[in-house]
């Protein structure tokens, strides 16, 4: 079998599959996803064995550090990933929600009621903890799921997803409604997203360029997220103690992720001041400086900022530092480099705040928080199934709700159109 058949042949069966997953009723779901978790658990020495062929090829390979972090599945992830099942698993079912019921003047009712949008594929890259997460949020959610993970990390998914779908079968559902491709022929992408009458919707997971190719070729609607390039703008306002906290948390605890600061603005105001102190922390932390001018006469020893860093995601111990004079350039500043992710002011000024609230319209904007906060489990809605930079149809972390739709339900009793 070829790989284009052998793709079409899983889209055809997570579409029968999805059929019988749209009807399950919320105690079912529930149900699999917990024993899903305590499947994971105890299945952690097996998932480590695996884990570890990804993470040794990974360093033969040469694959940067910070990228074989996002790889590893340690303990602390493999339970991580569990307790993100328990937490979807105890999240409201969207599904057959009916909101917005109204009265016609001729009595018919009319509402709207959320269902499943049918079969998801998730394509994603090094992260296997996301084999998990998006099989919990879609099967919740009513769906089906195709996951195609990179090929650094295949040995991994494959496990997770073995142990995942011998769950569905232990509770009488289609193993169907999991699916993971397990070729590491790159022509599967390709294939997939040619199955606009299968599949419905394709997220895909990863670096800016896989989600380019994923764009530019795919016959399926695509929620993108190129990059996050984010911002923490230190206000004239701000607690510099706060500040220092704020972005060391941003930028060094996970610097290979998407909701890390890439690019700290810090308003003239203060810069004599929080320049030399932020930049002792970062280095005491092993981060690269890149500075702008005016950052650079306050602390000599930044390497020069090009234009090319503004727009950088470095995912990496990197830092560009730019002063700004103003709220005004710190907010065109953001506009003209920001990738939609998530943005942060530090102030005690509540008007500023609410005047960025209001201007800023990346997917997620915060006062007085570290942008690692952007991430739908931080935010409530359960382990996400990924970031939306695009307006249209979710905009930021998507939960639950955003693999769901809305079809238009109306009630009668025997009226007719004249």
């Amino acid at each position: 079998m070829g790989v284009r058949e052998e793709v079409l042949g899983l889209a055809l069966a997570a579409q029968r599959a999805s059929r019988d997953m749209a009807n399950l009723s919320s105690g079912v779901k529930n149900s699999l996803l917990l024993r899903m978790a305590t499947a994971l658990e105890a299945a952690q020495d097996e998932l480590q064995r695996e884990n570890e062929k990804d993470l040794q090829q990974a360093r033969e390979n040469g694959m940067a550090a910070a990228m074989v972090d996002r790889l590893a599945l340690t303990p602390e992830r493999i339970k991580g990933m569990a307790d993100g099942l328990r937490e979807v698993a105890a999240l409201p079912d969207p599904v057959g929600e009916i909101t917005g019921m109204w009265l016609r003047p001729n009595g018919i009712r009319v509402g709207r009621q959320r269902i499943p949008l049918g079969v998801i594929g998730i394509i994603y890259e090094s992260r296997p903890n996301v084999t998990a997460d998006a099989a919990g949020l879609c099967l919740k959610s009513g769906n089906a799921v195709i996951l195609r993970g990179g090929s650094e990390a295949i040995h991994s998914n494959r496990a997770i997803g073995s142990i995942l779908q011998q769950t569905l079968a232990a509770e009488g559902l289609p193993q169907a409604a999991l699916q993971v491709v397990t070729t590491s022929d790159r022509s599967a992408v390709t294939e997939l997203l040619k199955l606009e009458d299968q599949i419905d919707l394709i997220i895909p997971r990863g670096g800016e360029g896989l989600i380019r190719f994923v764009s530019e070729n795919s016959r399926i609607p695509v929620i993108k997220h190129y990059k996050g390039v984010c911002h923490t703008y230190v206000d004239a306002a701000a607690d510099l103690t706060m500040a220092e906290e704020l972005c060391l948390n941003a930028k060094v605890q996970r610097p290979g992720v998407c909701n890390a600061m890439e690019t700290l603005l810090i308003h003239a105001d203060v810069a004599a001041e929080f320049v030399p102190q932020i930049s002792a922390a970062m280095r005491q932390a092993g981060v690269e400086l890149r500075g702008c001018e005016k950052a650079r006469a306050i602390q000599g020893d930044m390497i020069p900022a090009t234009e090319e860093d503004w727009h950088a995601e470095y995912l990496d111990l990197i830092l560009a530092v730019r002063v700004v004079d103003s709220y005004n350039q710190a907010r065109e500043h953001i506009q003209t480099y920001g990738s939609l992710h998530t943005e942060v002011i530090v102030t005690n000024d509540y008007q500023r705040s609410q005047q960025f609230l209001r201007e800023i319209n990346s997917s997620v904007v915060m006062v007085n928080a570290s942008s690692r906060f952007s991430d739908g489990n931080q935010l409530g809605l359960g382990a996400e199934i990924g970031i939306s930079t695009t307006k249209l149809h979710s905009f930021g972390p998507m939960g639950l709700e955003d693999l769901t739709t809305r079809k238009f339900v109306v009630l009668g009793e025997g009226q007719v159109r004249n």
